[in-house]
């Protein structure tokens, strides 16, 4: 997933490497054999920072969870929950110490031993965390643990035995332990850590620079980091031949930097690479008819239009919101721009998740109610600066400044004005949302675990940090009460009515932004790559994949 903050990686030129003209030469002998050789996959834009704590986009995530594990992890294939690098896990009657028997015989690949003391020197690093790391880069941390301190829902770890792992949280909660499984908890070498200075992360203009730890990941996975290569855009992974799972089927991944999709699939179609992440849905059918593997995987995804009332006072009227929300046409948006299986968005979050409220629909597109709203509210002829993000392509917004257009052209035909800026995904545009410095924006989120607090209490349950700035909308704080009792019901069925009432008043009373739409996101790869298994939630493992070969 990847829906705020991210800034450049800016403290890793020192190490950059010359691959020279490696990556073509290598896949050239990739094809002998079902094992060996160079997975070569075209990225659509440059990795964040290399410690996945810090980390927040997707492609950023692609690299470190080919070299990290976490005590959980997801079922390849699913959204369902597995033992990662822990075997066993168990809660208290209350919910809020969890055991875990973690597995024997793994090594970090700096030789250090996974044990219970690993761990736990893990999480206190995470939670203890300075305040430049605190304002942006520790933003899973942040959003999943929700904060710092006493606000925080980790409490402490403890090591029981040398194989045995007590976590303990402050309160019950519906995300925990599903929460472990996200890339951004990965566990790392404690031996790397300290020698790398792990949190001394400090601010550099509008990101953060990151200390030297990032530079040199050191995990446990099927892949050990070899060079990012800035020169030439390009990051190279080498297999773990002391992995204590199945080893990887290659020798090497290779992720390619390409910001362009277009240019991507140029690059798919003249063997330069093996494969790359959401083709543009019309080039699908083309894709496969020149011998090319499109798998689509099942949509587990919201695209949305976000709001931020303290940046335009006009937005606090919920009128306002509502009229840009009747000014959307989503459903030819559906149609003219988005995948085939791509549906129109009723709530902010898809159907799949527990707490869905199926008797909510669209906003119907109905321009006249839009005017008339707007009127109603004393803003016709409103100003929106209206931004979208460049360099970049997600599950649930293939071309962004396609899409962009469409939307926009939508709320000018409503008579509103439409000022339109962009700026690089990683390049300022996230910081800018994070900021509060549009009034309205595009993104999304593609969920991480099948959980409502994964959607709805991501987006809106810290009224005191909240991605929509919904404070300033005047419900932001009964909201953030609303989906912490619903998170902290135990019962399931009683917590999934809870939800379904939320996802009501969401739509129909406080309007924090506009829900457009939930697609089906594709991966291609090459006729003579064998072994993908998609994922539901975008997050392939790689070392299952082999290139040419029988």
């Amino acid at each position: 997933m990847s829906m705020r903050k991210a800034a450049p990686l800016a403290a890793l030129a020192a190490t950059a490497l010359t691959l020279s003209a490696c990556a073509e030469s290598e896949r050239d002998g990739s094809g002998g054999g079902d094992t060996g050789g160079t997975f070569t996959f075209g990225a659509a834009g440059a990795p964040e920072v290399f410690d996945p704590f810090y980390a927040t986009d997707g492609e950023t995530f692609r690299i470190t969870r080919q070299v990290f594990e976490g005590l959980l992890k997801v079922k390849p294939g699913s959204a369902e929950l597995a033992p990662g690098l822990a075997e066993e896990w168990e809660p208290s009657k209350d919910g809020k110490t969890w055991t875990f028997t973690l597995r024997e015989g793994v090594k970090f690949s700096d030789g250090e031993k996974l044990d219970a003391d690993a761990v736990c020197a893990n999480f206190e690093r995470m939670a203890d965390q300075n305040e430049a790391a605190q304002s942006g880069p520790a933003e899973y941390w942040s959003t999943a643990m929700g904060g710092f301190g006493e606000d925080a829902l980790y409490d402490s770890c403890k090591a029981s035995d040398d194989m045995t792992v007590e976590l303990k949280i402050k309160r019950a909660t519906s995300r925990f332990p599903a929460m472990l499984s996200l890339a951004s908890f990965s566990i790392q070498s404690p031996k790397a850590l300290e020698e790398g200075k792990a949190n001394d992360v400090k601010t550099q203009g509008e990101g953060f620079v990151y200390p030297e730890n990032s530079e040199k990941p050191v995990g446990t996975g099927p892949y050990l980091f070899e060079e990012y290569d800035e020169s030439n855009k390009t990051v190279t992974l080498v297999r773990n031949d002391d992995y204590w799972g199945e080893k990887a089927k290659t020798d090497k991944i290779v992720f390619e930097i390409i910001p362009d999709e277009s240019t991507r699939r140029q690059e798919l179609e003249a063997g330069s690479i093996d494969g790359y992440d959401l083709p543009n849905p019309v080039d699908w059918k083309d894709l496969e008819s020149d011998g090319n593997q499109v798998e689509i995987r099942d949509a587990f995804n919201v695209f949305y239009v976000g709001f931020n009332p303290e940046a335009n006072p006009k937005l606090k009227d919920v009128k306002v919101r509502q009229a840009l929300n009747y000014a959307i046409d989503r459903e030819s948006l559906v149609k003219s721009q988005l995948p085939e299986g791509a549906e129109a968005a009723s709530q902010f979050m898809p159907e799949a998740v527990q707490g869905y409220n199926k008797d909510l629909d669209p906003y119907p597109h109905d321009v006249d109610k839009a005017k008339s709203l707007l009127k109603e509210a004393g803003a016709e002829g409103m100003t929106l600066e209206f931004a979208y993000p460049s360099e970049v392509s997600r599950p649930y917004m293939p071309n962004p400044q396609k899409l962009h257009e469409a939307i926009a052209g939508d709320l000018e035909e409503a008579g509103v004005k439409v000022k339109k800026t962009t700026k690089p995904w990683n390049g300022g545009y996230l910081d800018n949302v994070d900021a509060g410095n549009y009034d309205a924006w595009l993104l999304g989120w593609t969920g991480d675990y099948d959980s409502a607090d994964n959607f709805i209490g991501t987006f809106f349950g810290n009224a005191k940090q909240n991605d929509f700035h919904s404070v300033a909308g005047g419900y932001g704080k009964d909201l953030s009460k609303e989906l912490q009792d619903a998170d902290g019901t135990v019962d399931e069925k009683e917590r999934a009515a809870k939800y379904e009432k939320i996802n009501k008043k969401i739509a129909e009373e406080y309007v924090p932004g506009a829900p457009i739409s939930h697609s089906p996101p594709a991966i291609v790869v090459g006729e003579d790559v064998k072994g993908l298994v998609t994922s539901p939630l975008t997050s392939e493992e790689f070392a299952t994949v082999t290139v040419g070969g029988k």
